[in-house]
Parts: structure tokens; sequence; C-alpha cells
């Protein structure tokens, strides 16, 4: 079984400064794509970035000058540093990867639990 543990978030005020990790673990063979997703109160989950086994980033535009995604391979760890957060970036940030469990098997997306990230003043 595969696990994505996150942490790091927490309250932070508006322009400040936080960073999120989450690292999987579990039976991994391979870790294809690995992003972070938010979901606001009342909203639909939505991208926030994410970066390939290679290293190629994609940001939400609402993001894109902010936020940093990074990964290290080696521990199997996605970050999303994000800095100069507003107030509407307050949600419960999730991460996901797409992971090969065998050389031969597809791809099969997983997710954390959650980090509640609060940008209030």
């Amino acid at each position: 079984q595969v696990q994505l543990v996150e942490s790091g978030g927490g309250l932070v005020q508006p322009g400040g400064s936080l960073r999120v990790s989450c690292a999987a673990s579990g039976s991994i063979f391979s870790i294809n794509n690995m992003g972070w997703y938010r979901q606001a109160p009342g909203k639909q989950r939505e991208l926030v970035a994410f970066i390939t086994s290679g290293g190629s980033t994609n940001y939400a535009d609402s993001v894109k000058g902010r936020f940093t995604i990074s990964r290290d391979n080696a521990k199997n760890t996605v970050y999303l540093q994000m800095n100069s957060l507003r107030r509407e970036d307050t949600a419960v940030y999730y991460c996901n990867a797409d992971v090969r469990l065998t050389r031969y098997s597809n791809l099969l997306p997983y997710w954390g639990q959650g980090t509640q990230v609060t940008v209030s003043s």
C-alpha cells in the first residue's frame, strides 16, 4: 500500500510564507507526476501546481510567481513553498502522486489526507 503524508500547514498572516511537504511511502517502484491541489470551503478542488519526475513544473495562474513546487526523488517527497500569501489562498491543500507499483504496472493516483492552510490576520 502507498501512503502520502502531508505536513507543514498552519496559520499565517497575509504576505507571509509557508512551506508544505508531502512524503510518499510504501511499495513504490517509481513516481511520475507529483502535485498539489487545494479546496476552499464551498469550492471545487483545484490544481495548484505539479512537477514531473524530470523536474518540469506547471502552476495555476493564481499562484504563479508566488508559489514554487519542488521534489526530492530520493525521498519521494514533494514540497510547495508559498510566498506572499493571500486570504484567498486559504484552503485544505492535498498532495497527489502518480505511482507505479511495479515495473510493468499502470500509473495509479494516490492522495494525501490534506493539510489546512489559513491566511488571516
